[in-house]
């Protein structure tokens, strides 16, 4: 897994440096979720700042490094996740002339992006991922979860300010910002156990729901929509498909059946009966 972070806020004029400090600053306490690099894109004069902790599966070189921007320049992506159809999708951004630089699908993702927008490729993804993509021509920032909300993702906006992070903590690391409990939600905790979605603990924060997109566009919020159902082919050829994802899961740069990753133990389960063994630790 990997951690992303970053915050819109068009109504302060700061210095690059201090962008740069802030949205590393909420990308920190998310250290446990991507031990292996970190990374911060900022633009201060269009108001946006992106951070990433990474985790290297797909590809381990420095041509997976987030936040990434594509190769024309216009967007800048910041994902958590795995897109299990990567392969595919790649073949058919390669047969339309463009070219990789790397192997990570998170390079196919902005890449697709720029190809055929960002509403359309959601709907081609299929995996589990979670990830903001800022389009520098419009100026527009994007959340969007897959459909199932494997990935988490928080959000809020404060007048000017719109923050976004994979876990609370790192919201709760920007100064403009100050965590109160949202009473409403603490009872339904105490009564359920849980906060139900798309609320939060914190009053003015929420989750994005599973399957939903959300758009800022000039200060402006739009209410998230669906991303749709997986594409026909694949609900078609639904057994088969369900082979294809369990071998793509597999085909990481890294072996996680018994390896240790700076002192985290990944460990996977080679069958039901080890699984029910097992402990395992998230």
């Amino acid at each position: 897994m990997c951690g992303i972070a970053g915050f819109v806020d068009s109504g302060r004029g700061y210095s690059v440096e201090h962008w740069a400090h802030t949205v590393a600053a909420m990308a920190a306490p998310l250290r446990h979720r991507g031990p292996d690099d970190a990374g911060a894109w900022t633009d201060p004069s269009a108001g946006v700042a992106l951070a990433h902790r990474r985790l290297s599966i797909l590809d381990v070189t420095p041509t997976g490094h987030q936040p990434m921007t594509s190769g024309s320049g216009r967007f800048v992506v910041t994902y958590n996740g795995e897109i299990y159809n990567h392969a595919e999708l790649r073949a058919e951004l390669v047969a339309r002339g463009h070219t990789f630089r790397g192997r990570s699908d998170t390079e196919v993702l902005v890449e697709a992006c720029a190809a055929w927008g960002v509403e359309a490729t959601l709907r081609k993804l299929v995996g589990m991922f979670a990830f903001a993509v800022w389009d520098r021509a419009t100026r527009t920032l994007t959340l969007a979860r897959d459909r199932i909300g494997i990935k988490p993702l928080f959000w809020g906006r404060f007048g000017e300010l719109l923050l976004f992070a994979s876990e609370l903590k790192g919201l709760r690391a920007h100064r403009g910002w100050t965590a109160e409990i949202d009473h409403g939600s603490l009872n339904a905790f105490m009564r359920w156990g849980h906060v139900p979605a798309p609320y939060s603990i914190y009053r003015g924060l929420r989750k994005l729901l599973p399957g939903e997109f959300l758009t800022v566009s000039q200060g402006a919020s739009r209410s998230s929509r669906a991303i749709g159902t997986l594409p026909r082919s694949l609900r078609t050829r639904k057994r088969t498909h369900r082979a294809q994802t369990r071998r793509k899961r597999s085909t990481g740069s890294r072996n996680y059946s018994a390896t240790r990753s700076r002192g985290t133990w990944n460990r996977t389960c080679r069958s039901a009966r080890s699984c029910r063994a097992a402990s395992i630790r998230r």
